[in-house]
């Protein structure tokens, strides 16, 4: 029985791994369960279990009362068999004795070992899920069990994981017994133990691949700017320095491209390109359209319609840079950040060509610029009627294009700056709470308010910036329109303005809370009480001393340096001469860059019929 105990037991703890105090736990737990089925006792009655892992014995301890005629073993002991455990025991009493079954050891063996199976299994999942969970990222190893319709069985080991169809690459087929590398992309809770997610089609599967080939980017020597990847057909990188000296893509590529060749490989032949990350957006917008190369880029960033990039390339480099299916152009988009236009230099002319009636900023260099214009004009007809051009009409309307790209980039960023400054008065006048208020909460004309949250409109800031600040784009919406347009924004007006008004009255509030407590504690209540009301007006600053006439304006001079009001003095005969407080009126002078004029605010309480960006502030 020692013997069968013991390798039960070594058995158990080899298998799990898990502590032996713990497994001792669920085997005393097992031999109770064992006792009361071998003798079919009540749940009811107390049971324990000792168990001596030395000398492999079990002792089952069943309480049982004191009675002078024992009719049930199960339940009653004799007073002389009590007295054997307890010499002070009297009839009636309940006694834990020994009531360990003859040949209960085998019995208790394997009761034990289906139940400590049983009972074990959920801390082995719990124990799984830790492990695989802390090694999501990572590339793991495995063989291919089965393969079905929606996916692969991957075996881990002691664990199986799945592949779905949709992380497999599509140029890759399977069999069983395959050795595979996959990324871990999951791992969740099951009844049947942890879920593990595999992936090849991530881009996280590049990375650690490029991490593992490698070396100067493991020891951090190269770090990966950006990965954009469209798996099985071309991927692109984004590689920079973090050291003088050392060519960050011939680190990548490695000796006769020894490195980057075994990626793809593993890939299946999958197209890499490895490129130098640039601070400046033109310069890494051309380099990621390798291997085409481009003439110019040309770029517009706009704060409400995002950023794009308008790339010119010869005709020749057309196909190149947009690649099959638009694949080299969609991930150079991904891998920058902003939209590409790719256009050849004729169609980038004739496009400019359009422009020069339409903007009146190219009005100059239209007059300066005739000859150059009118030989543009010529190139493009002839192309037009498709004969061939030299390269000197190419170089000519190339040199066209950046001279009108590049006007109207400085004219995009004097709006841009102009728009930001505009931004920045507008957010400045709005509460903090219009960017929680969420346009749900706020009454507007059926279909308006779902048309909004489908453009990315979320809260009643947000929404009336862009009312503001682009009201075109808000125009074309769906259910929008000039009417609803118009009530739009008259009932964001109003939402903002009940949205002042509370913030007004919490701060008076707290304020006076303020204060009373000052007063409680005897300590003077601050004088800058209404300092709230001035925060939100936000026109002029007023300390105590210098009070306008009841219902005038307050109009904002400016004071000279060291200039003061004249102090006033009170004679007294006890107390000796005093001085009352100074009041200074500081003044609040703006100057409008748009205008060149230096102005001064006057204080206005903001009316509902007022336009909300002045914010209650008036020019003289």
């Amino acid at each position: 029985m020692r013997n069968e105990f013991a390798l039960a037991f070594n058995e158990v703890l080899e298998h799990y791994g898990l502590p032996r105090e713990a497994v001792l736990e669920v085997v005393q737990a097992a031999m109770v369960n064992a006792y009361r089925k071998a003798v079919n006792a009540s749940t009811a009655q107390q049971v324990e279990a000792n168990v001596d892992l030395t000398k492999g014995t079990i002792q089952i301890l069943a309480e049982k009362e004191i009675v002078e005629s024992v009719a049930d073993e199960r339940t009653e002991v004799t007073l002389t068999d009590a007295r054997k455990v307890n010499p002070k025991a009297e009839l009636g009493e309940l006694i834990l004795v020994d009531s360990t079954p003859e040949d209960f050891g085998r019995i208790a063996t394997q009761a034990a070992k289906q139940q400590i199976h049983q009972k074990l299994r959920d801390a082995e999942r719990e124990k799984q899920f830790d492990e695989w969970s802390a090694r999501k990222g990572e590339i793991v190893h495995g063989t291919v069990q089965s393969v079905g319709p929606t996916g692969i069985t991957v075996s881990l080991g002691r664990a199986e994981a799945a592949l779905p169809k949709r992380e497999q690459l599509p140029t890759e087929r399977y069999k069983p017994r395959d050795r595979i590398r996959a990324v871990l992309m999951d791992v969740s809770k099951t009844s049947r133990g942890p879920q593990i997610i595999l992936s090849r089609s991530d881009r996280n599967m590049l990375r650690r691949l490029l991490e593992a080939e490698v070396p100067e980017i493991y020891q951090g020597m190269v770090e990966i700017k950006g990965i954009a990847r469209e798996p099985g057909l071309r991927s692109k990188v984004a590689v920079a320095a973090m050291q003088p000296n050392l060519d960050p893509v011939g680190a990548c590529v490695g000796m006769r491209g020894g490195r980057i060749q075994a990626i793809v490989r593993e890939l299946h032949d999958e197209k890499i390109d490895v490129i130098e990350w640039n601070p400046d957006p033109a310069s890494f917008i051309a380099k990621a359209l390798s291997p085409a190369r481009v003439s110019g880029v040309y770029l517009d960033d706009d704060p409400v319609r995002g950023r794009t990039a308008l790339v010119v390339v010869s005709e020749d480099q057309l196909s190149l840079a947009i690649g099959r299916e638009g694949v080299n152009a969609r991930l150079a988009a991904k891998l920058t950040g902003w939209r590409v236009d790719i256009k050849s230099v004729a169609e980038a002319a004739a496009d400019a060509m359009q422009k020069l009636g339409k903007e009146e900023i190219l009005a100059p260099f239209v007059e300066a610029q005739a000859a150059m214009i009118e030989q543009v004009q010529s190139a493009l007809a002839r192309k037009a009627e498709g004969k061939p051009l030299p390269p000197e009409d190419y170089s000519t309307m190339n040199q066209f294009v950046t001279s009108v790209e590049k006007i109207l980039a400085e004219q995009r960023e004097g709006r841009r700056k102009a728009q930001s400054r505009r931004l920045a008065e507008i957010r400045k006048n709005l509460p903090p709470s219009a960017y929680v208020r969420t346009l749900e909460s706020v009454e507007l004309p059926e279909g308006l308010g779902q048309a909004l949250v489908a453009a990315g409109l979320e809260s009643v800031g947000q929404t009336y910036e862009r009312a503001m600040l682009d009201p075109d784009s808000l125009l074309t919406l769906p259910e929008v329109g000039a009417r609803n347009f118009e009530k739009l924004k008259e009932t964001l007006e109003n939402v903002i303005l009940d949205l002042r008004a509370d913030e007004k009255a919490e701060a008076e509030q707290a304020a006076a809370e303020k204060a009373q407590e000052a007063a409680a504690a005897g300590e003077a209540p601050e004088t800058a009480a209404a300092a709230p009301e001035a925060a939100i007006e936000g026109a002029i600053t007023v300390e105590a001393g210098a009070e306008a006439p009841a219902g005038e304006a307050v109009t904002a001079v400016p004071i000279a340096a060291g200039e003061e009001e004249e102090e006033s003095e009170e004679d007294d005969d006890e107390k000796g001469a005093k001085k009352k407080k100074k009041g200074k009126a500081k003044a609040v002078v703006e100057f409008n860059p748009e205008t060149g004029l230096t102005v001064a605010r006057r204080k206005r309480k903001p009316g509902r019929s007022k336009d909300l960006l002045t914010g209650g502030l008036e020019e003289d």
